[in-house]
């Protein structure tokens, strides 16, 4: 295991880079916010990532209490990483920081890689309401749990029971939310999102 990196400053925010502040760290917290993942499946959304990285930077945040990595029990008997709760008290960071980074997202790049659940966080920002929430664009199902407290936050593929609310969406629309130019009300208005379901959150949409 590396020698942990430091800046030596008696600073709370320097205390914190040196434990996020590395390539990738943030962005493997994003992909656990999704519940435990697999190495395999962590390094398959990371594209980008070499695996000696990947597998360094995973020591690095078990040391510092970020995640932990338990064994399945069989038939899974795979290994797999997933937050603490110090690890989860870093979603609002990552809110922050998706939020301050709108206006540097632009247009996609021919060289972007993208996955579906990539959304997540952005659509979490601009919804308002508590509830399961299942969202099909363009490149694939995810879903959401709006207002969660504890546990993951979203996870890839249909919700896994029924939803309070489904959101169909095109990539377009999920860029401009992405990078703040429209709300989900207004989306909704429009007919750019077209929203199902009987639920709370799902009639609160189609009234609002």
């Amino acid at each position: 295991m590396s020698p942990r990196r430091s800046y030596d400053q008696y600073c709370s925010a320097a205390r914190a880079l040196d434990a996020v502040g590395d390539r990738w760290t943030l962005l493997i917290v994003r992909e656990l916010l999704a519940g435990p993942r697999r190495y395999t499946d962590l390094h398959a959304d990371l594209p980008g990532v070499s695996t000696d990285v990947l597998a360094g930077r995973l020591r690095d945040m078990e040391r510092d209490g970020l995640t932990t990595r338990r064994r399945l029990p069989p038939p899974g008997a795979a290994y797999v990483y997933e937050l603490t709760a110090r690890g989860r008290e870093l979603m609002p960071v990552l809110q922050a920081l998706g939020k301050w980074g709108e206006g540097e997202l632009g247009e996609r790049r021919p060289t972007d890689a993208v996955r579906a659940h990539w959304f997540a966080l952005p659509l979490l920002r601009a919804l308002e309401g508590e509830g399961l929430v299942e969202v099909r664009l363009d490149e694939g199902h995810f879903h959401v749990f709006a207002g969660a407290q504890d546990g993951p936050v979203y996870g890839d593929g249909p919700a896994p029971r029924e939803p309070d609310a489904r959101l169909a969406l095109d990539a377009g629309t999920s860029a401009a939310l992405s990078r703040g130019e429209l709300s989900v009300v207004d989306a909704v208005r429009a007919g750019r999102i077209d929203v199902s379901g009987d639920g709370t959150l799902a009639k609160a949409l189609r009234e609002a």
